[in-house]
């Protein structure tokens, strides 16, 4: 071996690879620290209200094992070139390859961190692989990413100088001087073979996140032993961790915790069990479901009355007026945090469980809806989205529940009524006011009884309204968040759609359904908290005025609306939904469900319950302690009553997922 080969020793010490190694892991973890610290301040209003209630010990001991595993993922090549016993890795060339591995696998890290760092704000919880399949239709993410770096120039900034120094910082090891000899081979060897032995075994116990064989790997739902709130195990969590840790996995998997007979006595999600299939409905009435993009109860004035003591007035003035001709409800939910989770629980009663149901396997199962169902007693059907065709996975899933015809960006380009294109926001969609318009004309070429379904897309990152409205819907120096203009342009697209459809044939013959897919930038705590994350509106409008009018004191969510209208239609088939009949359903006795980083929340009377899959880790009193910081869970005047919650809870979880796994979404599957 030639000397010129080896790596110079400028001090004329020698600093082993395994040493060197080591150094660059630790320096790894230092930059993880960096980016989670980079991560809660970005979404500093949704961690700071809770975060004084931390234990800054715990934060680290979790973030520092979920570092662990993610490091040893992402560097065991690189730990394995810098300790495989063989001489030829002390040369320039090895050496200069690790590094380059080295800052590619970390320098990626960061990049992955701080992205997620923005994602965040409409997720609510770290990045799953499951995000390669959600924008895979879409045309537009250069886009999307060039207006978040701008946007975000700061964490572009920061990402650059982190891995600029992590740069500078590397340690390159120094040259073993084997001088020829034979035995200096042999210990080199030796030392190389010993220390790759001891690592092998300490890189297995990191991954998995402890040395005993009783720890099982650890998952993204350990994180939630670290804190106090589910949201809160983004925190020590990180993103390389949770794409790891989802990569090629079963999604959904049978817990067992009853038999077939006891399940049956506890949950069912099969409606009209034991109907004959006549395809009837008693009531012919059109149905639409208005789904409005991140209309969250915040911004809803009517929701709100005692919100800054009795002066917060909201932002949807139209809205506040349609809810007080409406049925609605005093606590309404969202089943999920995203826009794929919003289509099967409003559409198919089908609620976000662990990852978003379209993007799992399980989207290939016999799957109904609304749509579907109704179109056994021939209704006509269509599904309206401004957005590229394809967006989202949207097309596809209309379908797949059963909408017969889908209009999307396409199809109103084609529309010589319309502008085209030049009603395009240039990012995402149509503009919400000309394609509401749209909507309501299209119904009326329907034939009627028909169900249809509108997602809305202008409130929505970037916040950009038209620029003919931003003297109205603009204002600088009132406020800092940006959304508040969006949900002020579309509750005006919201009024002059139903000031169009009050003046159709079909509208009196409909029950309109209005909710929104999740939540989104808040500005009030009590809509940072683990239930004011979920709270979107949920409310039903009659124009006939046959269906009764007010506010029901009960528990709503997405998943009720399927149940809901076909029972008030008199749909008469059998049909699988996971949500309640909302309108025959006692108050006390409705209840909500949500999923978020591993804890399911069951809400019911007036209590909520946090479970994580093998039993209850909080219970509180959410309509007096809507903060929940006092847990009950070990209350024993309230022992039997969570008990009771539990149970149906685990009737709940274990019915989806042998139906998920089994293929029985449909009745008679």
């Amino acid at each position: 071996m030639k000397l010129d080969r080896i790596l110079p020793n400028k001090r004329g010490t020698y600093v082993s690879t395994a040493a060197a190694m080591l150094c660059n892991l630790v320096m790894a973890y230092v930059v993880y620290m960096l980016c989670r610290i980079l991560y809660v301040a970005v979404n500093w209003e949704i961690f700071g209200e809770g975060f004084t209630n931390l234990s800054l010990l715990s934060l680290f001991r979790g973030s520092l094992l979920f570092d662990t595993s993610a490091i040893l993922y992402t560097n065991a090549l690189y730990a394995l070139l810098m300790l495989l016993p063989l001489h030829y890795k002390e040369t320039r060339w090895w050496q200069r390859f690790c590094r380059i591995l080295y800052l590619f696998v970390n320098g990626t890290a960061v990049v992955i961190n701080l992205a997620d760092a923005v994602y965040f704000t409409y997720t609510g919880r770290r990045t799953t692989m499951t995000v390669t399949s959600e924008f895979s239709n879409e045309g537009n993410l250069f886009g999307v990413i060039v207006h978040s770096v701008v946007s975000y120039w700061y964490l572009l900034i920061a990402g650059i100088v982190i891995i600029h120094y992590m740069s500078r910082l590397y340690m390159m090891p120094e040259k073993f001087n084997f001088g020829g000899k034979t035995r200096r081979y042999l210990a080199y060897y030796a030392v190389q073979t010993l220390c790759l032995l001891c690592f092998i075994p300490c890189c297995v116990a990191g991954m998995r996140g402890g040395f005993t064989t009783a720890v099982r790997p650890i998952t993204i739902s350990n994180a939630n032993k670290y804190v106090n709130r589910p949201i809160e195990a983004a925190i020590v969590l990180n993103t390389p961790f949770s794409l790891t840790r989802t990569t090629g996995k079963n999604v959904f998997h049978n817990p067992q915790y009853f038999t077939a007979q006891e399940l049956a006595g506890i949950y069912t999600p099969v409606h009209n069990a034991g109907a004959k299939q006549t395809n009837t409905v008693k009531r012919k009435k059109n149905v639409v479901v208005l789904i409005v993009e991140s209309f969250g109860r915040e911004y809803i004035g009517a929701y709100n009355e005692g919100l800054d003591n009795g002066k917060y007035r909201g932002y949807t003035p139209f809205v506040d007026e349609l809810l007080g001709k409406s049925l609605s409800f005093d606590y309404t939910f969202a089943n999920g945090r995203k826009s794929i989770d919003g289509m099967p629980s409003i559409l198919s009663s089908i609620p976000y469980f662990v990852e978003p149901f379209i993007l799992t396997p399980s989207s290939l199962n016999n799957v109904s809806g609304l749509a579907g169902e109704l179109g056994k007693c021939g209704y006509e059907s269509a599904f309206f989205h401004g957005a590229e065709n394809g967006s989202m996975g949207f097309e596809a899933f209309a379908k797949t529940s059963g909408f017969q015809k889908y209009y999307g960006r396409t199809e109103f380009n084609q529309d010589k009524r319309f502008n085209g294109d030049a009603d395009y926001d240039g990012m995402w969609a149509i503009w919400d006011e000309p394609f509401l318009q749209y909507y309501a004309l299209k119904m009326t070429e329907m034939k009627e009884p028909f169900v249809t379904a509108v997602f809305t897309a202008s409130s929505h990152h970037p916040y950009k309204i038209p620029e003919k409205y931003e003297k109205d819907f603009d204002l600088p120096g009132e406020e800092g968040n940006p959304i508040h203009k969006c949900i002020r342009y579309t509750d005006m697209s919201l009024r002059k759609f139903f000031e169009t459809a009050s003046q159709q044939p079909w509208y009196n013959n409909t029950i309109f359904v209005f909710t929104s897919d999740h939540t989104n930038i808040n500005d009030h705590q009590e809509y940072a908290t683990d239930l004011g994350f979920f709270g979107s509106p949920i409310f039903f409008f009659d124009p006939s005025g046959e269906l009764p009018r007010g506010r029901s004191h009960a528990i709503a969510q997405q998943i009720d609306i399927m149940p809901t209208v076909l029972q008030y239609l008199g749909y008469s088939n059998p049909y699988v939904a996971f949500g309640s009949d909302l309108f025959n359903m006692p108050a006390e006795e409705t209840w909500a469900v949500n999923y978020s980083n591993g804890i399911y929340q069951y809400v019911q009377g007036d209590y909520v319950i946090r479970f994580d899959g093998q039993s209850i880790v909080g219970a509180f009193n959410y309509k007096k302690d809507w903060f929940m910081t006092n847990d009950l869970k070990d209350d024993p005047a309230l022992k039997s009553r969570f008990s009771d919650m539990e149970r149906r809870l685990k009737g709940i979880i274990q019915s989806y997922m042998e139906r998920m796994i089994d293929n029985r979404l449909v009745v008679g599957c």
